[in-house]
């Protein structure tokens, strides 16, 4: 299923991406609003849901659409948890102007608590957990069962959980997220090298069991 098709969301830079937030009347927003409505109706009867957004390689627009994507469903009054789990290379705390000092890493690392690490967004009901430290070779945290923990414990005070990753082609530990979520959204410029991409993208993610929900794909 095509969730969407973005016009010229690549252009902007990071810090004026949020446009869901800041153009809630614009073409974008609607469409925005759009895989919402979709991703509602998958959800119906369900508790809460987390979804992972990814794309075949970088430079997609993934971050961008899971960002955009949360500020739509909190602004629907959805009690939103946004995390960043690119543990190598995030982006999201650029995106919201947000300090990294601490994050997911800090509390799989048993350091910090969940309650110490989360950044209020003041958008809506939507909650940052930005990545924390960069790592290397994250594999064993995302494995951990301290992952496992804190998925519960966020399923338990959010509606929906919005899950930002690596690409899927690119980084091993993305095809292990994907096992944790519910359903996963490739994220895709629209060529047909990348078409492609997205193919060979959803044969990996088929691999390992993977509930496949949408495609975005980006002008």
């Amino acid at each position: 299923m095509v969730l969407s098709k973005m016009k010229n969301m690549m252009k902007a830079p990071k810090r004026r991406n949020l446009i869901a937030f800041t153009q809630p009347d614009s073409k974008i927003s609607e469409q925005y609003r759009s895989i919402w409505a979709n991703l509602k109706y998958i959800k119906r009867g369900a508790g809460s849901h987390r979804i992972l957004i990814t794309s075949p390689s970088m430079n997609q627009g993934k971050s961008t659409t899971a960002a955009n994507l949360a500020v739509t469903m909190s602004l629907q009054k959805e009690r939103v948890l946004l995390i960043d789990g690119n543990l190598r290379s995030p982006s999201l705390h650029y995106i919201f102007k947000l300090p990294n000092t601490r994050g997911l890493t800090d509390i799989l690392n048993g350091a910090m608590t969940f309650e110490e690490t989360i950044y209020p967004s003041k958008i809506g009901k939507l909650d940052i957990l930005t990545s924390g430290s960069v790592l290397e070779n994250p594999v064993e945290l995302i494995e951990s069962e301290q992952m496992d923990s804190l998925l519960k414990m966020a399923e338990s005070q959010y509606d929906m959980i919005i899950m930002d990753s690596p690409s899927i082609l690119d980084i091993t530990e993305t095809k292990l997220l994907a096992n944790k979520c519910d359903g996963v959204i490739i994220v895709v410029k629209n060529s047909k090298t990348n078409t492609e991409a997205a193919l060979t993208a959803r044969i990996a993610l088929e691999r390992v069991n993977a509930n496949i929900v949408g495609l975005v794909i980006n002008s």
